[in-house]
């Protein structure tokens, strides 16, 4: 352990993390820099860079990444319309990568040998994390310390505080009743009283969304404007990509959209069950493929959708800096390039329904769909497709002795 001399902690502030800073100090023997993220958790970072100070760190990096987060990370992913298992926007699996790429970032500007994190023995994080660092930086020394301390308990983390000299805060004390995890996009929470996957979370849990019964019984309306797949303006306002969000997840909030109860599929081989809120990106989504649905070719369009689960399975995993997601998002990125236009979308007690959309790029022909009389399209061509369909199911019928 004295190889290390020098380690880039991802530093919340938090208990676990000011523990695992002092471990990382006195089991090491090294130097340690704390890497503090803004990436629209809602929590003021200053805390963490006096904390950091106290305890001694020997370079504190506390910076805004909202704007990279959404632009690099979010609106790729959403060009793709991703969805985990039917209903997870990703929330938490989108912001691993760009915490490591800062911290490796941040190792070769500090001349740090070794990265660490808070993430556990059990979960997903400890995977996205490292999958990254070693993306990046395939000799950095990796150090976690869930999986090598022997504090096993939450008792066992008071304990090495209070004899370590580490405050503690009051609400910490306790047993926590779930754990959670905020950015921009979503905020999570998970384990302890969330458990029993038969149990109804408690109705106080919520914190970024109104109950839909809450919500307001008059519909609001909102028109979200695209460029090449991304949004660019709410209402006709242009908007960065984190204010835009942040617009978004306000408005979307306010009439109780985009909760999610979930049992998922963890990559580390078993299931655990999450309540999350992701009510700007439920619009995001919703809003994207009204555009596309106007603006896509058919087959494009359903290659996109065949091609969305495996995008979505290497993000959950911690495959974003890998070739094969790289290889995906050029061939989703090429399919934007006409996805530009206005959709209108209704907000009612939980929903985002797609109820108008728009684009100079429209694909949508009135004068072949109209149920009118038209001069463009011979209702008779359609007896000759049909029959050019059907001849190998009719000979599959015939030879099969069909009749």
């Amino acid at each position: 352990m004295g190889d290390i001399k020098k380690v880039v902690l991802a530093y919340s502030g938090g208990l676990d993390t000011s523990i695992i800073l002092r471990w990382l100090q006195e089991t090491y023997r090294c130097d340690v820099v704390t890497f503090t993220a803004d990436i629209g958790q809602g929590e003021e970072l200053e805390p963490a860079r006096r904390k950091a100070e106290m305890m001694g760190a020997s370079d504190i990096y506390v910076e805004d990444l909202r704007e990279e987060f959404v632009r690099d990370y979010v609106f790729p992913m959403f060009r793709a319309n991703t969805v985990y298992e039917g209903v997870y926007l990703l929330g938490t699996s989108i912001a691993r990568p760009l915490i490591a790429k800062r911290q490796i970032e941040i190792a070769a500007e500090t001349g740090a040998d070794a990265v660490s994190h808070g993430a556990t023995g059990k979960g997903n994080d400890q995977v996205r994390f490292e999958l990254g660092y070693y993306a990046l930086n395939p000799d950095i020394h990796v150090i976690a310390p869930w999986r090598e301390w022997d504090l096993k308990s939450r008792t066992d983390l008071i304990a090495y505080a209070e004899s370590h000299q580490i405050p503690i805060p009051k609400d910490k004390r306790g047993e926590p009743p779930y754990s959670t995890d905020a950015n921009l996009l979503h905020i999570s929470y998970e384990g302890k009283a969330l458990e029993d996957p038969w149990v109804e979370a408690d109705a106080d849990i919520y914190t970024r969304s109104v109950a839909p019964e809450d919500a307001p019984d008059v519909p609001q309306y909102v028109e979200i404007e695209f460029e090449h797949g991304d949004a660019v303006a709410v209402d006709g306002e242009r908007l960065s990509p984190a204010n835009l969000l942040s617009r978004l997840n306000t408005v979307a909030g306010a009439h109780g959209i985009g909760r999610v109860d979930l049992l998922e599929n963890r990559f580390v081989g078993m299931k655990s069950r999450g309540i999350y809120e992701t009510p700007g990106g439920t619009i995001l989504l919703s809003a994207h493929r009204g555009m596309e649905s106007i603006t896509l070719d058919r087959e494009a369009m359903h290659l996109k959708d065949e091609l969305m689960p495996r995008y979505a399975k290497l993000v959950y995993n911690g495959f974003w800096f890998a070739p094969e997601r790289l290889m995906l998002q050029a061939a989703i990125d090429e399919s934007q390039k006409r996805v530009s236009g206005t959709v209108r979308v209704k907000l009612f007690k939980g929903s985002a329904q797609v109820v108008g959309r728009k684009s100079p790029n429209s694909l949508y022909s009135l004068g072949h769909v109209t149920f009118e009389a038209d001069s463009v399209y011979d209702q008779r061509d359609a007896q000759g497709f049909i029959k050019l369909n059907a001849l190998r199911l009719r000979l599959a019928k015939k030879l099969a002795g069909g009749s």
